[in-house]
């Protein structure tokens, strides 16, 4: 799962140590393949939190202020010229502004693609550990709020031999790489049988430990988390982009839950208006006023990488390693040719880390490092539903650093991507579409 939590709604949103030690519950959600036919992860991304020292908290560099304190002044190099479709939020980041209607313009034909790739074992079956303990948190054992919490092993047969063979043949990984799946078990876990859910889970632990300790508050971030003119701030934009996925399908699994009769019991959920908990994650006015943008700026990422990788799944459509079924494989190719992966706009976001990353080649070990930690820290999670759908969710995000930049910021290798590494990351990449579209309907 993707967890969260949430800052103190203040007037002035000034973040102080006292406001910064109120953090209200946060319910995980799972997120998985295609669009959210039923989610239940956490609240909206929101910006990384340090508390400062009693000697320094006014000062820290580590205090992160809220975007919307920043007046534009002649020293940034993105002014708020602009809004977006999904959110009335001001635009930072122009140069994404292209891509941005590009995506928007291709929604319509390319979401309702990712639904088909459901069917697809090679898209839906994952060896994942779920009994991996945390190294992070001392944890107590805890048992989740709903039984939707809970996932098992397909049965052995329904596992393709290709895919077992493929991922037990991949299993080496570079010590000091980009995040690493769990080592192939006979455990495989299936999407398709156990999709999001809204399941209750407070994951507020491990979004605080993300937000804090993975993402970069040195430097630059210390005034412009986002959009500093520096990679890490990139890398904390992708991040924010994938919390943001993850809150649009909170919002979703709320309203399909609402519209299907079964409702909300709020003894077991802490959340239960969509459209309050929209404007609440997703908002101008919310946590995050840049979510929806940094939510662009990761599918960006994750399109330059299907783009990056698209030879190599084009073969294994060939090959029928990807599936024999014609229609599924037709799906495929339909997203793989798609007009908007070879729109140039969408380059802007993987240019603008590229750019960054090439200024400071010798300190990219720390993006691997991060990526690892990301991975890592969802065996933390304690719902296994969650645990699940938030690895596959951070794997496909690392699958598109790793091809994006690489160990020297030129770039990685497509042929040396595993085969779930292509499934996450093609999984990835329809959560995004889902997420995007469900903002565009909100509104």
């Amino acid at each position: 799962c993707i967890l969260d939590h949430d800052l103190p709604r203040t007037t002035t949103r000034t973040l102080t140590s006292d406001t910064m030690t109120r953090f209200p519950p946060i319910v995980a959600l799972a997120v998985t393949v295609t669009a959210k036919q039923s989610t239940a992860f956490a609240p909206s991304p929101v910006r990384p939190v340090v508390k400062p020292s009693i000697s320094s908290a006014a000062t820290s560099s580590h205090t992160i202020a809220p975007t919307q304190t920043q007046p534009p002044t002649s020293s940034r190099r993105h002014h708020i010229i602009s809004s977006l479709r999904a959110t009335s939020a001001a635009l930072h980041d122009t140069t994404l502004a292209q891509g941005i209607e590009a995506i928007d313009a291709a929604l319509p034909t390319l979401a309702p693609l990712f639904s088909e790739l459901r069917d697809l074992p090679y898209f839906s079956l994952y060896s994942c550990d779920m009994l991996a303990s945390c190294e992070y948190l001392p944890q107590e054992l805890f048992e989740c709020y709903t039984e939707s919490c809970e996932i098992y092993p397909v049965d052995d047969e329904e596992v393709p031999e290709s895919i077992k063979s493929s991922d037990f043949t991949e299993h080496e990984f570079e010590l000091d790489g980009w995040a690493r799946w769990d080592m192939p078990s006979d455990d495989y876990y299936d999407t398709k049988q156990f999709p999001e859910d809204y399941t209750g889970y407070d994951g507020s632990e491990i979004w605080s430990f993300i937000h804090n300790r993975i993402g970069f508050h040195d430097g630059a971030m210390g005034m412009d988390e986002y959009d500093a003119d520096d990679w890490k701030a990139d890398f904390n934009k992708a991040v924010s982009g994938l919390h943001a996925m993850v809150s649009a399908q909170v919002v979703r699994g709320m309203r399909e839950k609402i519209e299907s009769g079964e409702g909300i019991d709020p003894d077991s959920y802490t959340w239960t208006n969509p459209v309050v908990e929209f404007e609440r994650r997703l908002g101008p006015n919310g946590e995050t006023p840049e979510a929806v943008e940094n939510l662009y700026f990761t599918m960006m990422l994750l399109l330059s990488g299907v783009r990056a990788a698209r030879d190599r799944l084009l073969t294994d459509c060939d090959s029928g390693t990807v599936c024999q079924d014609a229609q599924s494989v037709q799906a495929l190719r339909s997203i793989l040719t798609h007009p908007l992966l070879d729109d140039p706009s969408i380059d802007a976001a993987v240019r603008r880390l590229k750019e960054h990353a090439m200024k400071d080649t010798n300190s990219l070990w720390e993006a691997r490092m991060r990526t690892r930690d990301l991975m890592r820290i969802m065996n933390c999670v304690q719902c296994n539903k969650c645990r699940f759908h938030g690895k596959i969710s951070t794997l496909g995000l690392s699958t598109a650093l790793q091809l994006a930049v690489g160990h020297g910021g030129t770039g990685g290798d497509p042929k040396k991507i595993h085969r779930v590494e292509l499934a996450a990351l093609v999984t990835a990449l329809g959560k995004f579409s889902s997420g995007i579209d469900l903002c565009l309907e909100m509104q």
